[in-house]
């Protein structure tokens, strides 16, 4: 089945047509950025825009950052503060005419490493993490998602993970591969200690170069990086959407 998958992030907006049964994008990724201030109105008129770009009638799924309960969203990272308790697929509805299925988009990537990524089949506890401006996170049982975990949130000493730990903290402060890796373990040990997980995949960006830091974690479980890298939210939130449209 063919769906649009689009990421909406804090400085872009990006999608794909992709192939749900196999996990691929059919097309380029398509980017826009995201506008400021990023209030619905604004995000909405930016997907309906990718909407026509790829003259896509069928299931669309988007990825948010930020806790939907319900297609209610909670909490907002990155974007406009209005959006909280705004009902995201109703908002998106309205400017592209048609349904979207939303989803958190750490939730989003974790549904596609465990269906075509680096934890499918995984039995037990699973805890992707989406390394970049923050810490996003999916939590899966057995396989099954359990949605809407914000462990960038945890607090370690006094500040939160993902101020401390995130990709962005590495680039901000110039910190070498080794000095970086010591905050992402106390980070993931603390995590650790909490959930006690079978599996941690490492997703984001920085999943390319995860030769460069994983050697140097300290962790019982297995840790292993994302296979989708940045594409898992896009395929992510496809695949939510061929979910939701077969319901």
């Amino acid at each position: 089945m063919k769906a649009l998958g689009i990421d909406i992030g804090g400085s872009g907006i990006k999608a794909a047509l992709v192939d749900t049964q196999r996990g691929r994008l059919l097309t380029k990724r398509y980017r826009v950025p995201t506008p400021s201030p990023a209030t619905p109105n604004s995000v909405a008129r930016s997907v309906a825009r990718i909407v026509h770009h790829f003259s896509w009638k069928g299931p669309i799924g988007c990825g948010m950052p930020g806790p939907i309960k319900n297609g209610k969203v909670m909490v907002v990272a990155n974007l406009d503060k209005s959006w909280i308790g705004a009902k995201a697929h109703e908002v998106f509805a309205k400017a592209c005419g048609q349904k979207v299925a939303v989803i958190n988009d750490a939730d989003a990537a974790g549904l596609a490493e465990s269906r075509f990524g680096a934890c499918r089949k995984a039995r037990g506890v699973v805890v992707v993490l989406t390394l970049g401006t923050g810490i996003g996170s999916a939590l899966l049982y057995d396989g099954r998602l359990i949605p809407n975990s914000e462990f960038g949130q945890i607090e370690i000493r006094g500040k939160r993970g993902e101020r401390r730990a995130a990709s962005r903290v590495r680039k901000e402060k110039n910190l070498s591969w080794e000095q970086w890796a010591k905050l992402l373990d106390e980070y993931l040990q603390t995590l650790e200690g909490i959930l006690w997980p079978d599996l941690f995949v490492i997703g984001g960006g920085v999943s390319r170069k995860s030769k460069r830091f994983i050697s140097l974690l300290h962790l019982r479980a297995r840790i292993v990086p994302a296979k989708l890298h940045n594409e898992a939210g896009i395929v992510g939130a496809a695949l939510n959407a061929c979910l939701k449209h077969r319901h």
